[in-house]
């Protein structure tokens, strides 16, 4: 016996199982109306039940009643009357195959590629009723395959002209062929320029005449690169300062090729570190600022003992340079000099980040960072990438450090540091590479924006008086402390220096650089000293060119030495009366007779 023709299913009035079940738009819209036109249920009952519009069960059980089985069919009889609200069945069967061969079109946009192609451009109301209603597909494939399958060049760019024309939009195109907008925008420019020849493939080769490089940029470039430390950043920060706009990556050719044929060396660049969150990243201007003190140990400075020091507050947010300064010593006092000045300038930070060495923790240190009340961070030991101010030091190395050591005075090392504190912050940086508001060089980020907590100098006078003093220099370069007299400076006579105190160290300090330093042990009371000696004098650019008449070994300066007590005060004598008392002859107030 053969099998049933068709499935068995159980008797159900569910409009979801009837609507699911049915094979054909006509038979689905028959089941629409049927309890309507066969039972007499109301057109609002039979909405309700199928969840359409009662407008539409009425006005369809009406043609039904009027023309039968031929109303359920499209287009009916009185769309076929009225021209204007049917469309052509070739424009019926346009919107269900462009459907079928891109899905991603929107209703509004089938219309639009209606009109161009008719002349009339239907709602898309119209265009979702055709699709849930309409002939079946005749275009099942894909006219075009993707652009990466079509071989020749001319076949996929006429494809995109063709689809355009047609009236696809770019967004549809580029997503059918699978590729860019810019891609198919650059094609159809071409091909209303050039038309049919903008077709085929054209070379790369920059055809424009106007360079940006010039002899001038590459000689300017082979004169900086004597620096090797110098990578293609910094090259382009360093010729942007100079008016030179180029980028880091033709900066990074023009090098190579004078590596090449000059036969320039260049410093091995370090392996790259994994990204890590920062502990300390500011969210602001003057929140976080960084506390370091950095070794140059190879210069040509004589008289300089040791290695020279480097001593530089940068803001965390823009990572701007606040106050740096280059010193023989990295003693508390030097610190406090560079500290004093940032504070005086930009105001206080909400926090300070150092590392754990002993000259930021010490009780001088620590009570001025809480009586300007800075919350004082430290970072973790052997963790020094948590301090920012070593990426900076990194960035030193390259750029500063190559005239420092190259400088055969104190003068032109203190020079050359300016100068690379003045480049750094104008230069961009490549942490402000992706801001969005233009803003790359450090100092343009900080901008002219001081810290909301300002002090006078009177109340910082105050802060640090414990010690910072000030005093005169006199005409022979000496100031008188605590009844000693101290040499600072002869050329600086006359002018208000600075003299810091910590523990056992006394440094004289003019323009946030140190003149001379002296080993002050205090007597028991605390506030004289007992003896200062053990002077080191430093090189300061405030020396006369001139020179000493007399060389310095010959003729010894008594560089501090004791004054003497002040003399006591003379006690007064009483002053005796010439006139006396009594005169012979005279009684009291009268005379004798």
């Amino acid at each position: 016996m053969p099998g049933a023709k068709r499935l068995a299913r159980d008797h159900t009035e569910e409009w979801v199982l009837i609507r699911e079940w049915c094979q054909w738009p006509e038979q689905r819209l028959y089941e629409l109306i049927r309890p309507v036109v066969l039972f007499g249920t109301t057109t609002r009952e039979r909405a309700d039940q199928t969840q359409a519009a009662e407008k539409t069960v009425r006005r369809t059980a009406d043609t039904f009643e009027e023309d039968g089985v031929l109303s359920l069919f499209r287009p009916s009889r009185a769309q076929q009357a009225e021209h204007h609200r049917s469309l052509p069945v070739p424009m019926r069967q346009l919107i269900v195959d462009l459907h079928a061969e891109y899905a991603g079109f929107t209703l509004r946009e089938i219309g639009e590629i209606c009109y161009i192609q008719f002349g009339r451009r239907p709602s898309h109301n119209t265009v979702k009723e055709v699709l849930a209603d309409g002939p079946a597909p005749q275009r099942v494939f894909r006219r075009y395959p993707v652009a990466a399958q079509i071989a020749e060049p001319a076949e996929r760019r006429l494809a995109m002209v063709r689809l355009h024309a047609e009236g696809w939009s770019i967004t549809s195109i580029s997503r059918y062929l699978d590729v860019t907008r810019k891609t198919v925008y650059s094609t159809l420019r071409r091909w209303v320029e050039e038309g049919v020849r903008g077709l085929d493939d054209k070379s790369h080769i920059n055809t424009n005449r106007v360079r940006k490089v010039d002899l001038r940029t590459r000689e300017t470039v082979r004169q900086l690169q004597s620096n090797p430390r110098l990578g293609e950043f910094r090259m382009h920060g360093a010729l942007k300062l100079l008016g030179i706009q180029i980028s880091p990556r033709t900066c990074g050719r023009i090098m190579a090729e004078h590596r090449t044929l000059y036969g320039i060396g260049k410093e091995l660049a370090e392996e790259p570190r994994p990204a890590r969150d920062h502990p300390f990243k500011g969210s602001h201007r003057h929140e976080r600022w960084c506390l370091d003190i950095r070794y140059i140990e190879k210069h040509q400075v004589p008289g300089a003992k040791g290695a020279l020091y480097v001593i530089t507050i940068m803001d965390a947010f823009s990572r701007a340079i606040l106050a740096s300064g280059l010193f023989q010593s990295q003693a508390l006092s030097c610190v406090l000099i560079v500290l004093y000045a940032a504070i005086r300038e930009f105001g206080c930070p909400q926090h300070l980040i150092t590392d754990n060495g002993g000259v930021f923790r010490a009780k001088q240190a620590l009570t001025i960072y809480e009586t300007l009340e800075i919350d004082k961070k430290w970072i973790e030991k052997r963790q020094s990438w948590e301090n920012l101010v070593e990426a900076h030091f990194s960035i030193m190395r390259r750029i500063g450090d190559f005239e420092i050591e190259r400088a055969v005075t104190w003068e032109g090392a203190k020079l050359a540091h300016e100068r690379f504190v003045q480049a750094y912050n104008e230069q961009p940086h490549y942490a402000h590479r992706k801001r969005q508001d233009g803003l790359v060089a450090p100092a343009d980020v900080l901008g002219h924006k001081p810290s909301l907590r300002r002090y006078t100098p009177e109340q910082l006078h105050r802060l640090f008086y414990a010690t910072r003093f000030v005093r005169f220099l006199d005409r022979g370069g000496y100031i008188r402390f605590r009844r000693w007299r101290i040499y600072g400076e002869e050329e600086l006579a006359r002018r208000q220096v600075a003299v810091w105190v910590y523990g056992t160290t006394l440094t004289l300090e003019y323009a946030n650089a140190p003149l001379t330093q002296y080993e002050a042990i205090r007597q028991p009371d605390k506030q004289h000293f007992r003896r200062i000696g053990d002077p080191r004098q430093f090189q300061t650019p405030f020396t006369s060119e001139q020179g000493q008449l007399w060389p310095a070994d010959e003729i010894p300066r008594r560089m501090a030495y004791r004054l003497p007590d002040y003399a006591r005060r003379k006690r007064r004598k009483e002053a005796t009366s010439l006139i006396p008392s009594e005169i012979p002859g005279f009684a009291s107030g009268v005379a004798s007779k």
